[in-house]
C-alpha cells in the first residue's frame, strides 16, 4: 500500500469513528461531516509532526476525497454517475468497468477492499437486503432502482466480489432494437403481432446478450387491455403497464422467516387473472409453476440462460424438474412442447472498428415449436442468421397452423402473415 493510500485509510477510519461518535449522517449534514473529517486530518498531521507518519502535501484534496467516501461512494462516485458505463466489477481492492462500447477499463484512483466494502454497504443501505457473515451473498436493486447489485464476501468468495449492472435508461421497443441492428424489420413486425395475442415466448442467450432488453421491448408491444404480471428475483424490467404490475422476491429475515421466492410470486399471480405471466429469469422451481399457468390458459414470457434455442427448451424442462413435484419428465416436456409458441435466441460478440472494440447484441434465431406425436420438442426455424453479423433472414417457413390462425386474427384487415414475414408490410 502506498504512503498516500495508507494515510487516506488512517484518516478515513478516524473520520468514520468521529461520525459515529457524533451521530452525524454525512449525506444529510455534509458541512458537519466535513468539519469532522478536518478534525481527523488535523490529528494525523500532528502525529506526522512527531514522526508518526508522513505529512500530507495537500490536506484539502485529502479532505475532499474522504468526504466523497463518507457522503457519496468514494472512488466510485464519478463512475456511478456516468451514463456510458454498463457494468462495474469489484474484486477486492481492484475496480474495473465496462463502457457501453464494450471496452473494459480500470479506474485511475487506487482503492482498498475495506473502502469498497463500505461503498457496497452504502448502496445496500436503502434496501431490505443485507450483506454479512450470516448472509454472505446478496442481490438488490440500488441507485434508485437503476442498477442491480450482486455481491459475495468471504467465506463464500476469497475476497469481496461485486458486479453492479446498470440498466439502460432508454425504453426499449422492437423498433429501437431494429435501429441497433439486433432485429430486422420483418422479425420485429412478426414479434409485435405475436405479442398482440396470448402467445408464449422463451427468450434465451448467454449473460449480457440483451435478453432483458428484448423482453422489455416485447412487453412494450403488449396491448393495453392485456393484464400482465411480471415476477423477478431482483427487478430489472421497467415497462409502463396500463393493466398489471411488477413483483419482486424477498430474501429471508435474520431469523430465517418471511422469505418470498420467485416460485411463490408466480403461484400468487396465477390467482390474479393474468393474460400473460412474465418471469424475468427462470433458474429453478418457478419453471414448474409455468406449467400450471399454461394449463390455466395464460400466456407467458420469460428469459433463460442457454447457448442455443434448443438448449433453452431443455434448460426450462430441467428447471421445472427442480421443483421436486415427482412429475415425470415426459409430462413436463409435453406441457411445454404444446404451450410454447416461440424461442428467440440472442448472442453477443465483440467487433473491432478502427482499433476500437465494441459489443454487438443480435437475435440469432427465432424458432417456432410445431406439434409432435411423441410430445417432444419439434421446432421450425422462422428467422435465422448464417453467422454473427449477417442478416436475420426469414427462412420461408410459416408458423404452425394453430399459431398462424391466432396471429391472423391479430392482423389488420387485408394483411397476410406471409407479407409480415417477407417484409412487404411494415410493423403494424
Amino acid at each position: 500500500m502506498s504512503g498516500t493510500l495508507a494515510a487516506y485509510e488512517v484518516i478515513r477510519r478516524r473520520a468514520l469513528e468521529l461520525v459515529e461518535e457524533h451521530q452525524v449522517d454525512p449525506a444529510e449534514d455534509r458541512d458537519e461531516a466535513r468539519s469532522l473529517v478536518g478534525q481527523a486530518i488535523d490529528e494525523y498531521q500532528r502525529r506526522a509532526l512527531r514522526g508518526q507518519g508522513r505529512r500530507l502535501a495537500d490536506p484539502d484534496r485529502m479532505e475532499d476525497r474522504v468526504i466523497r467516501s463518507l457522503a457519496d461512494f468514494g472512488p466510485l462516485t464519478e463512475l456511478l454517475g456516468r451514463t456510458d458505463v454498463e457494468e462495474v466489477f469489484v474484486e477486492g481492492s481492484r475496480v474495473t468497468y465496462l463502457e457501453a462500447g464494450g471496452r473494459l477499463r480500470a479506474i485511475d484512483e487506487p482503492t482498498t477492499e475495506e473502502e469498497n466494502r463500505h461503498v457496497v454497504d452504502r448502496l445496500l443501505a436503502g434496501t431490505d437486503r443485507r450483506l454479512d457473515a450470516s448472509n454472505p451473498m446478496v442481490q438488490a436493486r440500488v441507485l434508485d432502482g437503476t442498477a442491480r447489485l450482486t455481491a459475495v464476501i468471504p467465506p463464500i468468495a476469497d475476497r469481496l466480489s461485486v458486479t453492479l449492472r446498470r440498466y439502460a435508461l432508454r425504453r426499449e421497443t422492437l423498433a429501437s432494437l431494429v435501429e441497433l441492428g439486433s432485429l430486422t424489420p420483418p422479425a420485429a413486425a412478426f414479434l409485435s403481432v405475436v405479442m398482440k395475442t396470448r402467445g408464449s415466448i422463451l427468450v434465451s442467450g448467454p449473460p449480457g446478450a440483451g435478453k432483458t432488453s428484448l423482453l422489455s421491448a416485447l412487453l412494450a408491444a403488449v396491448p393495453s387491455t392485456h393484464c400482465v404480471r411480471c415476477c423477478e428475483e431482483v427487478r430489472e424490467l421497467s415497462v409502463p403497464l396500463v393493466h398489471g404490475s411488477f413483483y419482486e422476491a424477498r430474501p429471508p429475515a435474520v431469523d430465517g422467516s418471511g422469505e418470498i421466492t420467485l416460485r411463490d410470486l408466480v403461484k400468487t399471480v396465477l390467482a390474479m387473472r393474468p393474460d400473460r405471466i412474465v418471469v424475468g429469469e427462470v433458474r429453478g422451481a418457478e419453471a414448474f409453476e409455468l406449467t400450471r399457468a399454461v394449463n390455466a390458459g395464460c400466456g407467458f414470457a420469460c428469459t433463460v440462460h442457454a447457448n442455443s434455442a434448443r438448449d433453452a427448451l431443455e434448460a426450462l424442462v430441467n428447471a421445472a424438474l427442480m421443483a421436486g413435484e415427482n412429475v415425470p419428465e415426459g409430462i413436463v416436456r409435453r406441457v411445454f412442447a404444446t404451450s410454447i409458441d416461440l424461442v428467440v435466441h440472442l448472442d453477443r460478440f465483440e467487433t473491432t472498428d478502427g482499433g476500437t472494440r465494441a459489443v454487438r447484441r443480435e437475435v440469432m434465431e427465432i424458432l417456432a415449436l410445431v406439434p409432435s406425436l411423441h410430445g417432444d420438442f419439434s421446432t421450425q426455424p422462422l428467422f435465422s442468421r448464417s453467422a454473427v453479423g449477417s442478416t436475420l433472414d426469414w427462412t420461408g417457413a410459416l408458423p404452425p397452423e394453430e399459431l398462424a390462425a391466432r396471429l391472423a386474427r391479430a392482423l389488420p384487415n387485408g394483411v397476410e402473415l406471409s407479407e409480415i414475414l417477407e417484409g412487404s408490410v411494415t410493423m403494424p
